[in-house]
């Protein structure tokens, strides 16, 4: 039987240090992925997600589903690093603008 492996596939299998990321916008979701042993700073990761859903104010709230489904905020480099850190295999991530009311998985 023949497979054919995603790109994201690949990274699961054969690089363990890596954590895909799927961060949903509205309705559009982008998927990346970055080093789980050196995520970088949360300043950093602000700005790619900006950059990669092409938001033109910056004023929005990240945050992440949690093992457990609950929603937490990512807004410094110590949550950053533990969302990071406890993905697996994948860091759910919501964004949403910080005047549309409280963040929430489901808009």
């Amino acid at each position: 039987m023949n497979r054919s492996f995603h790109k994201s596939q690949t990274l699961r299998f054969y690089d363990c240090s890596a954590v895909e990321v799927k961060s949903k916008f509205g309705a559009e979701f982008r998927r990346f992925s970055l080093d789980r042993h050196k995520p970088g700073k949360f300043e950093d990761f602000y700005k790619l997600v900006v950059h990669t859903h092409r938001i033109s104010s910056s004023d929005v709230t990240i945050g992440y589903a949690d093992v457990h489904g609950d929603l937490l905020p990512i807004n410094n480099d110590d949550n950053f690093c533990k969302a990071v850190s406890s993905a697996n295999p994948l860091l759910r991530v919501f964004i949403q603008k910080r005047d549309d009311g409280a963040l929430r998985p489901g808009t």
